[in-house]
């Protein structure tokens, strides 16, 4: 029977206290093996602190739009501010890209890796909060970034849904596009498939796991976005699947 190799990556490192207690619980107990830090979250510097004491975890850059306020200041970026100077969700999915906004996105975010690895973090692979650099417009700008810190490894685009969930065949289309684009251009290392913990588990009973490496998103320690999948992970989930399972961090893919 093929073997599943699997990243556990927890998501918003530094975003809280609890999110970080709860992320290096499981880190040091094996159940999460990778995990990507806000770099302008409040709680950055204890978080980047705690990673060094896991080399065996690979830590990537959460690259973030969509919430505390800018490390570069609101110069350039003034659309995607509220009028307190954070960052908010919406715009960066809706305006158009412009050369002045473009160059001080790219900015942001390279400020955002050299704030991690001022504070010790070796960059292993890039993601983002709220899935921002899986926009087209985004997307010039990640390569950029990958380019100039000779980052070759990236999350994919979500490609794996649970049996409820409608997606058309042409957003299908779209990210298998997106997904070959970002393997190719500037040549970079992905998991074949990617999904969140409880997809995962539904579609592994259903016999629906046709990658032979996967990327699972969790979440932990928190209550403000997405389900906590603190209680799934303690479970003896691996166990209960019909194919063998290793888990495996963003440097052995």
């Amino acid at each position: 029977m093929r073997q599943i190799r699997v990243i556990i990556n927890a998501d918003d490192l530094g975003i809280t206290r609890e999110v970080n207690r709860a992320t290096f619980d499981r880190i040091e107990s094996g159940k999460i093996t990778s995990a990507t830090l806000l770099a302008n979250a409040p709680y950055i510097e204890e978080a980047c602190e705690q990673a060094a004491q896991f080399p065996g975890c690979s830590f990537g850059a959460h690259l973030n739009l969509t919430e505390f306020s800018p490390l570069t200041g609101p110069e350039g970026l003034e659309v995607l501010l509220d009028d307190e100077g954070f960052f908010t969700e919406d715009p960066i999915r809706s305006i158009s890209r412009n050369s002045s906004l473009s160059n001080a996105i790219y900015e942001e975010f390279c400020s955002q890796v050299e704030r991690l690895q001022s504070l010790g973090v070796t960059v292993s692979h890039i993601d983002s909060h709220k899935h921002i650099h899986t926009l087209p417009r985004v997307f010039p700008i990640l390569k950029r970034v990958q380019k100039r810190f000779n980052i070759r490894r990236v999350r994919a685009t979500r490609n794996m849904y649970a049996a409820h969930e409608v997606v058309s065949k042409s957003l299908l289309a779209r990210k298998i596009i997106y997904n070959f684009l970002l393997r190719h251009y500037y040549k970079t290392v992905t998991t074949q498939g990617f999904t969140d913990l409880t997809t995962f588990l539904e579609r592994g009973r259903a016999g629906r796991i046709n990658y032979k490496d996967i990327e699972i998103m969790v979440h932990v320690g928190s209550h403000s976005y997405y389900e906590d999948d603190s209680d799934l992970l303690d479970q003896q989930w691996q166990e209960i699947q019909d194919f063998p399972v290793r888990l495996i961090g963003y440097y052995e893919l």
